[in-house]
């Protein structure tokens, strides 16, 4: 089991506009069931972290009032070990992390409640699990299978990534390439012999068929003084301004439905400002002399577009996920909507239409797109930024 996991829970969820904005990223839409993918990731994180261990959530300023919405519904018992950090701008997951493995080095590891707990000594081996929030990922006890496995290498002192075995030539996607087996701890486990960026085509055709490459699913284990020690050595601009902020104080805290939230860290701001925007993989993981990989048993899906997000939404037996939002069709077929207000469809075929009517605050927004066609929203995302209508993302 781990000591302490982190979530990260930010980003400006531009795949799935309208929907999925700034204000309301994908980690908070619905998922077929009931719940969000944040809630799920919430799930997963306290299924491999021990009784004492702590939840740490790296989320948006701006998303704070959703993950205290999601985290005020969970059992006092779990809801008194989450630390939510808002992050004052995004920075792209190494400075999420840099931020997190700091708060993490400088409180113990019995801090089950903030504010007013105590403060425990530094237990001398800790091991951290980061987490996405906006994949789809099943079933739980798969995952804290290949979950445990991580943890066994993260404590031998290795940066250890999740795997996951492509089905299909992705161009979408990261890629590990697994070399020599791992056959002491599992079978399933490998030394990495590289990182690969997003490929065209052809190579991700190449990478398929010599069946050593994996799908990165940006999900890690590490030793928090390991992780610290490669921060140090591979990016130390990106840890120094956390390092040098203040030891943790309960004053520093606030309380929002018994959820603690690390909002007052003088000097927080200022760190943020000052690091560059970069990635983990680039500023540690292709850099670090000692990554292993776990190859997932679980099922992993991105949804990383509205076509994707459509199949998933279908599998509940229904074409839109709001009740108070019917669809009337006459004459048309093979369509998806998601709005929150009624739509009506006539003659129509093989269309995904998402409205956003305002209600939520957000400015009013509406895609209609053909199916098999939604990877062009990134284009269309594009096309606001140009026209300076960001308030719209």
């Amino acid at each position: 089991m781990f000591t302490d996991c982190i979530i990260m829970a930010g980003g400006s969820g531009t795949r799935l506009w309208p929907a999925s904005n700034s204000r309301c990223p994908k980690q908070f839409l619905a998922l077929p069931g009931g719940g969000t993918f944040f809630q799920a990731a919430l799930e997963r994180a306290f299924a491999v972290i021990v009784p004492e261990g702590k939840l740490i959530i790296v989320t948006g300023a701006s998303h704070v009032p959703h993950v205290v919405k999601a985290c005020a519904a969970l059992p006092e018992s779990q809801r008194r070990r989450v630390v939510v950090i808002p992050e004052p701008v995004g920075k792209n997951t190494a400075p999420a992390i840099a931020c997190a493995v700091s708060y993490l080095a400088k409180t113990g590891t019995d801090r089950t409640q903030a504010p007013g707990a105590s403060q425990g000594p530094v237990q001398a081996k800790r091991t951290a699990l980061v987490l996405t929030s906006d994949h789809i990922i099943g079933p739980l006890k798969d995952f804290v299978a290949d979950a445990l496995a991580t943890a066994q290498l993260a404590g031998s002192g290795s940066l250890v990534v999740f795997g996951i075995p492509p089905t299909r030539p992705e161009t979408g996607f990261g890629y590990i390439e697994a070399g020599t087996s791992i056959t002491a701890l599992d079978a399933r486990a490998y030394h990495v012999t590289s990182f690969r960026e997003k490929p065209d085509l052809a190579t991700a055709r190449t990478f398929l068929a010599r069946g050593s490459f994996y799908w990165n699913s940006g999900m890690f284990a590490f030793d928090v003084d390991f992780m610290r020690s490669q921060f140090r050595q591979h990016a130390p601009e990106t840890l120094a301004p956390y390092e040098a902020l203040p030891p943790i104080t309960d004053e520093q805290y606030e309380t929002r439905d018994g959820v603690a939230i690390l909002s007052r860290w003088p000097g927080l701001p200022e760190a943020y400002q000052t690091v560059k925007s970069i990635s983990i993989d680039y500023a540690i993981a292709e850099k670090c002399s000692s990554v292993a990989m776990v190859a997932a048993r679980f099922n992993w899906t991105d949804v990383g577009s509205w076509d994707e997000y459509a199949k998933v939404l279908e599998q509940d037996g229904a074409v839109h996920n709001s009740d108070t939002a019917p669809v009337f069709t006459a004459g048309s077929s093979n369509c998806f909507v998601n709005s929150d207000i009624p739509v009506a469809l006539c003659g129509v075929e093989d269309l995904i239409v998402v409205i956003r009517s305002g209600n939520d605050g957000g400015p009013p927004s509406v895609l209609i797109c053909k199916k098999g066609e939604s990877q062009q929203v990134k284009t269309i995302v594009e096309e606001i930024r140009k026209a300076d209508r960001g308030d719209l993302l």
